[in-house]
């Protein structure tokens, strides 16, 4: 409980001041849902897709390399691709050696990422759990610092500072809809708000964590799977983010064809590219899972951008 305590809009504010120079300010994009086939009603797109490293996990990819101290061993990462990228870039900009252990399902497009940052690169197991325990027994072997994807006081201090730039830069949205995988983004995110803005919280169909952790009071391990497994698929929420998150409402899961749908609608309406992860929260809207009210200011997360959907080959 204490840790959690530590993540609050002071200590955010103060990270972000130190992570900075570091980091993008993201844009904004407006927009009317009557784009998209739907009754008419403004949106404001965060565009955090456009972060370094394609994904907004360099936010807490720096607030952990600037805020612990480090071994000479470097930094160690599990991740589904966006986070390894992220901590890649991080260390490499940073002059810090890494190595990220990755699951098979890991797209080409992130693998191919956290190898052009210089880090060296590990493919462990089929799932997030088995990169993360591989990327343990590093740890355990060399005295590398781990930088978790999601269950660590700084990563949610780096993510935090997303809600606070949209805060500054978009006042007055009432609801903010944000993609969970193991909830570092909405924790942080809640945390800034704390309770200023409604957080809504979008999940894939076959990888419903936070769902799971609501419907059990505590996380606890659901299933995993889906086209945005690499992304949005943990096995369990983070222990820090359940009870800063227990706030937010659940806006349903959308499946595999509306993220897909919402990942076409953004380029086709937008020329927004976003993979399934960075569209999921979109296709809440696309697909009816979340109906604005009249008059709601709603403001969606595009949260990553790391894919081989969009080539410029032809």
């Amino acid at each position: 409980m204490t840790a959690t305590m530590d993540i609050n809009r002071e200590r955010i504010a103060a990270t972000e001041a130190v992570i900075r120079p570091h980091i993008r300010r993201t844009p904004l994009v407006e927009a009317d849902l009557a784009d998209f086939g739907l009754p008419a009603s403004p949106v404001t797109f965060k565009l955090e897709m456009l972060q370094h490293s394609g994904s907004f996990k360099a936010r807490g990819a720096f607030a952990n390399l600037l805020l612990r101290r480090l071994p000479e061993a470097g930094v160690v990462a599990a991740s589904g691709g966006n986070h390894g990228a992220a901590v890649a870039y991080a260390a490499q900009r940073l002059g810090i050696p890494a190595t990220i252990f990755v699951p098979d399902i890991t797209s080409p497009a992130k693998a191919e990422r956290i190898r052009g940052y210089g880090a060296k690169l590990v493919i462990a197991g089929s799932r997030y759990a088995d990169a993360l325990a591989a990327s343990e027994t590093h740890v355990a072997q060399t005295g590398a610092m781990a930088v978790h994807a999601y269950d660590q006081v700084e990563t949610l201090l780096g993510q935090g500072s997303v809600g606070m730039e949209l805060e500054q830069d978009a006042p007055g949205i009432d609801t903010v809809l944000v993609a969970v995988g193991g909830g570092g983004l909405i924790g942080g995110m809640a945390a800034w708000s704390a309770g200023r803005t409604r957080i809504v919280a979008v999940e894939p169909e076959q990888s419903p964590t936070l769902h799971a952790a609501f419907a059990a009071g505590a996380p606890i391990d659901a299933p995993a799977g889906g086209i945005a497994a690499d992304s949005l698929a943990p096995r369990r929420v983070g222990q820090l983010m359940f009870p800063i998150g227990a706030g937010p409402c659940r806006a349903g899961r959308p499946g595999r064809r509306r993220r897909d749908e919402a990942q076409s609608a953004l380029w086709s309406s937008l020329r927004l590219v976003a993979e399934p992860g960075g569209a999921a929260a979109f296709a809440a809207l696309l697909s009816g899972r979340y109906r604005p009210s009249p008059g709601e200011r709603v403001a969606v997360l595009l949260c990553g951008a790391n894919t081989t959907a969009v080539n410029f080959n032809s």
